[in-house]
């Protein structure tokens, strides 16, 4: 039984999710005049579908071993194969990457601020309400 009923995982694979689109944010912005670069997003549906099915089970050898899964990093990111901004064939466009960023960010305190939560009622809890 979970305490806050998988609450705490979900909001995990949020933060998860969260950092690796800051982190094609940041490089498409690191490469703004690399000639050919192509801008590169992240799709949560694709980073979700990529979470659900990439899973691997270990082989036990026994039965008293424990069965365990481990959940292979999918990164869900992509780029725009056909999309051209600027004359040198890059295709970041500032505004756009300036406002995924802002966009990013909120949605990251959110997540950072419900987590919180529920591990401040979990201290609470085990304090016992005092």
């Amino acid at each position: 039984m979970s305490i806050f009923g998988g609450a705490i995982s979900s909001l995990e694979r949020g933060l998860d999710f969260s950092a690796t689109k800051q982190k094609a944010i940041a490089q498409n912005i690191a490469n703004v005049d690399t000639p050919n670069y192509k801008a590169k997003s992240v799709s949560f549906g694709e980073y979700l579908s990529n979470a659900k099915q990439s899973t691997i089970s270990a082989h036990r050898t026994q039965e008293k071993h424990i069965n365990f899964e481990t959940k292979t990093s999918s990164s869900g990111v992509f780029d725009y194969a056909s999309y051209r901004y600027n004359h040198n064939g890059n295709g970041v466009d500032m505004d756009k990457e300036q406002a995924n960023l802002a966009t990013n960010q909120i949605y990251y305190n959110a997540l950072i601020d419900r987590m919180s939560g529920k591990l401040n009622t979990l201290q609470t809890v085990i304090k016992g309400g005092g």
